[in-house]
């Protein structure tokens, strides 16, 4: 005789969000606004995916905007009046217009489409979030707060940015050559790597001993 399956029980203070990382050079993205806000998300969008296709819509473009366009050929813009066609073969939509009507609207044409939407200060509108990233070359670390403080997100990325050392790149590329040299099952492989990086979690430890272990370690040459 089975048991009785209950209900998973989830708190309301949880953070349910799942973090994912896009390959967006893949996806295309309208970004509707062209004023600072405008300006925040578009460098956002570039500083992660500069090889993004972007499409701005804005009846009026700040200048900056011009100037990200200029140096990424896959920024294109559109000076007029949004329009629901525009959403034609588009992914994801980023709002970033100061007019909550408007905003609620062209939302609602994109969720007719299945689009991902990203209403710029308006958490109860979004699909997702653009949270504050931390980037060390090849580590990428995103922060959420569940969109009740971007202040204190910003704050943890200054403070991951600082302890975090720019040598941690070379360790990673190194350990990428090291897990392909690697001889064994998955599971053999998970073992010996996780000996050779469990230095990282001891005290007081350095990347510059992290290099000096896996120099000596013998059985991974």
């Amino acid at each position: 005789m089975s048991l009785p399956i209950e209900p998973a029980v989830i708190p309301e203070s949880e953070n349910t969000l799942f973090p994912v990382f896009l390959k967006l050079e893949t996806l295309s993205v309208l970004l509707v606004g062209g004023g600072n806000v405008a300006v925040e998300k578009l460098q956002a969008l570039l500083h992660n995916a500069p090889r993004t296709r972007i499409c701005i819509v804005a009846i009026a473009v700040d200048k900056r905007i011009r100037q990200l366009a200029a140096r990424f050929p896959a920024v294109s813009i559109e000076e007029r009046s949004y329009v629901a066609a525009d959403l034609a073969g588009m992914d994801i939509l980023v709002v970033a217009v100061n007019d909550i009507p408007l905003s609620e609207a062209i939302r609602m044409d994109a969720k007719a489409k299945g689009i991902l939407v990203n209403v710029a200060d308006k958490p109860a509108l979004c699909d997702f979030y653009l949270g504050s990233i931390v980037q060390k070359g090849n580590l990428k670390i995103a922060i959420s707060t569940n969109g009740k403080s971007p202040t204190i997100a910003k704050r943890l990325k200054e403070v991951l940015n600082t302890i975090i050392p720019a040598e941690i790149d070379d360790v990673l590329n190194d350990m990428q050559q090291i897990r392909q040299q690697l001889d064994g099952d998955f599971s053999d492989k998970v073992k010996q790597l996780n000996d050779l990086t469990k230095v990282l979690v001891a005290k007081q430890v350095s990347l510059a001993e992290v290099n000096l272990k896996k120099s000596k370690e013998k059985k991974w040459q």
